[in-house]
């Protein structure tokens, strides 16, 4: 819908109408791993899939623990996907098949591209008492999906101040800044952060459709409360969001032309067929070539799990 029907609704409530048939709010689910550190799943949900390219969002923590009780996920593979991890708080080491050891500190992204296959493991330091950071997973398209795997540290990212909010361009173009991350599809990914209580507007691509997530406090979006246990999405035609951001609160945004094709999403691959993902685990249980290794990590690989009868397509 065009931005002049937008604008020719004369009556308050007939726009609040028009607005909210494009917004939805959903619960997120919870889990508790480690010491005492909380995940909250976002996507996929049978609320929602997908957002764009996104296909997967997990809000870990914040949570402090004693030393030596970090988190600690052993190797485990990817295919048809790319993984993303933006560190709020704390550090985390990163290794992986092809050889990268990198360690991820606070306003920083790791991005492994797993493409035909690869391999790795996520550890604490022994050091570490604190982790907050949203771990998300990025589908890849049909003509990228089985690329040769590899990965990227981004120390520095673009931010944009504005209304009083803080806006650092994750992914994609915002507000005339561009971050340098290298996905394969339209996407966009900001962390807005405010130190006091705020209204802003931003501007919206209406061929995207978006979804917002509170990583600490609260907000609202266009009139949708916005907590910890929820998202609130926006369906593709809207041509901008107000955005009131209370003190102290962070969130996620993020933004994607709705995924050329269905994705079967099953434990840590992406694929089209079932076929393949069959594949794929028995080739991890076996030990191919495909993966790798992952060289220095003491402790057992992560064992697949039983492989399903059917699968939900996910767009």
């Amino acid at each position: 819908m065009s931005n002049n029907n937008y604008t020719e609704l004369s009556d308050s409530d007939d726009c609040e109408k028009y607005i909210n048939q494009f917004i939805q709010e959903f619960p997120l689910r919870s889990a508790e791993i480690g010491q005492g550190t909380v995940i909250k799943r976002a996507l996929p949900s049978r609320h929602k899939r997908m957002i764009g390219a996104w296909c997967f969002l997990d809000h870990a923590g914040p949570a402090v623990f004693p030393q030596g009780d970090g988190l600690d996920v052993g190797p485990h593979p990817h295919i048809g996907l790319q993984t993303f991890t933006w560190m709020i708080e704390g550090t985390m080491m990163h290794t992986d098949s092809l050889g990268s050891r990198q360690l991820i500190r606070p306003r920083q992204v790791n991005l492994m591209t797993a493409g035909y296959g690869i391999a790795h493991a996520e550890v604490a330091p022994e050091t570490e008492t604190h982790l907050h950071a949203a771990q998300l997973w990025i589908a890849l398209p049909d003509d990228k999906i089985n690329i040769a795997p590899r990965f990227e540290h981004y120390p520095e990212l673009p931010v944009v101040s504005r209304d009083g909010v803080d806006f650092t361009v994750l992914v994609g173009e915002f507000l005339s800044a561009k971050s340098p991350v290298a996905v394969h599809s339209a996407l966009l990914g900001v962390d807005l952060q405010a130190a006091q209580s705020t209204r802003t507007r931003l501007s919206l691509n209406p061929k995207f459709e978006y979804g917002f997530m509170a990583l600490e406090g609260t907000a609202s979006i266009n009139g949708h409360e916005l907590t910890e246990d929820n998202m609130v999405v926006l369906e593709p035609g809207l041509d901008h969001a107000e955005i009131e951001i209370h003190a102290g609160s962070r969130v996620l945004l993020l933004g994607g032309e709705p995924f050329e094709s269905p994705i079967l999403l099953w434990w840590n691959f992406v694929g089209r067929t079932q076929e393949e993902l069959r594949i794929a685990r028995e080739q991890w249980i076996n030990h191919d070539p495909r993966f790798g290794e992952v060289a220095g990590y003491e402790g057992p690989r992560l064992e697949a799990p039983a492989f399903p009868d059917k699968m939900r397509a996910s767009r």
